[in-house]
């Protein structure tokens, strides 16, 4: 018979592909097979993240829960950023524990394995030329790595301490891994990095001059690849040549995020980002002009120590003249590691909870318009997912959540869907074509 894996994947979709990573070494190198079932599981993963407070005090309730229901002789492994970050700390507050795995030691979980108490955290280990074995979660999509670690010194941040520096990894690495995907139905391809338009600065060995819109034009020219998203561009790096393969590439989705953080320049000067409102506002702008029908999505820190009325005001106006799509947004909590944990300013939190319920309460206004306006349109969806209650689910071009009465025969497949009925989640439509 074989061995069971169970892998709990928390926080971005970095960690998500480094779970499948996980998932297809496990299989190829020990015949791990995986169970959705933790109590059958000969090993239990947790892929944790530790970019907000709430993920990481998650973890141990969640290990307590799975060492009490785990079957006799299942091991127990911790990977991913707070597994950086904690290191032999988990093990001391969590004996039952059998290893721990950074999140820049992935390519390494068949070893720790077989190490009890095995510690393997090391941020400047260089996994960007390890060819993995392949797993994907889902057959119609593929998320693949162009890059590792993150060069950014933003002040809030401890991915640079959980990642290490940024490394690319080589372009016909990742030209490779869209074509097994393609070939093998994946229509769309995720490209994924903590700064995706910063690849090329850094290579582990030379690879000639490669920037991402070049990478961007060679994975587009590969036969069967359909969709192109990715996450996330740094919008200090969104130059004119990125804005406009963006614009007159068909093959890109029309999506963007652009990770705002606050809309006040002073408070993005103490945070380190290297933009100001003004470039911000001006890179929005000219995507909106070359893409009337872009959608933009960003994350917003408010509270953030020293954020005065005026900066949040200044946050507000951002929201105001861009309109975002979608919005992930946050009250700031204190990272270890950071400079900004050592900041002695700091917002009182109750002013922090109502500017975050006031930037909350406006963007659901904004929503509200765009899916009003989205009532009747038609969309060209793909669709990858198949739910229970007899409907199909899959997303437009520019990011419209959809779904509709169908059966699996659509799956794999990109169809032309009116809108029927709309909400903040979810649009509801019918296939037309």
């Amino acid at each position: 018979m074989s061995k069971k894996l169970f892998i709990e994947t928390l926080g971005c979709a970095m960690n998500v592909r480094d779970s499948e990573h996980m998932i297809a070494e496990l299989n190829a190198q020990e015949g791990y097979e995986l169970t959705d079932n933790a109590q059958e599981a000969d090993l239990i993963l947790v892929n944790t993240c530790s970019v907000r407070e709430k993920p990481v005090h998650k973890l141990f309730s969640e290990l307590g829960v799975f060492n009490k229901l785990k079957k006799e002789g299942a091991k127990i492994g911790v990977c991913g950023c707070t597994a950086s970050h904690l290191g032999k700390e988990i093990i001391k507050r969590a004996p039952y524990v059998n290893f721990v795995l950074g999140a820049r030691n992935v390519s390494k979980i068949g070893d720790v394995l077989h190490r009890d108490k095995a510690v393997e955290i090391e941020i400047d280990y260089d996994e960007s030329q390890f060819a993995f074995k392949d797993f994907r979660t889902s057959p119609y999509k593929a998320y693949i790595n162009i890059s590792i670690g993150c060069d950014k010194q933003c002040t809030f941040c401890i991915v640079p301490k959980t990642r290490g520096d940024e490394i690319s990894i080589p372009a016909d690495l990742i030209v490779a891994e869209a074509r097994k995907a393609a070939m093998s139905g994946a229509k769309e391809i995720f490209l994924l990095g903590q700064n995706v338009n910063n690849y090329g600065r850094r290579f582990s060995e030379d690879q000639g001059k490669v920037n991402f819109t070049e990478l961007l034009r060679r994975v587009s020219a590969v036969e069967g690849v359909e969709r192109i998203r990715f996450t996330s561009p740094h919008p200090l790096h969104m130059d004119d040549e990125f804005i406009e393969e963006f614009a007159r590439n068909p093959k890109i989705c029309k999506s963007m995020h652009m990770p705002l953080q606050s809309g006040s320049s002073a408070i993005l000067k103490a945070m380190k980002r290297g933009y100001t409102k003004e470039w911000f506002l001006n890179r929005a702008a000219k995507l909106r002009e070359m893409v009337p029908d872009v959608s933009i999505s960003t994350d917003i820190i408010v509270a953030f120590p020293g954020e005065s009325d005026e900066d949040f005001a200044d946050t507000m106006d951002v929201l105001r003249q861009v309109r975002f799509e979608q919005i992930f947004s946050f009250k700031y909590s204190p990272r270890p590691l950071t400079e900004a944990e050592g900041f002695a300013n700091a917002v009182d939190p109750e002013i922090g909870s109502h500017r975050l319920s006031v930037l909350q309460a406006y963007q659901d206004t904004i929503l509200d318009s765009f899916k009003a306006e989205l009532l009747g349109k038609e969309v060209e969806v793909y669709f990858e997912e198949l739910r229970s209650d007899g409907t199909i689910a899959g997303r437009s071009d520019n990011n419209v959540s959809v779904k509709v009465k169908g059966s699996e025969e659509w799956l794999g497949k990109i169809a032309r869907v009116k809108i029927t009925e709309v909400s903040r989640l979810v649009q509801y439509g019918e296939i037309i074509a």
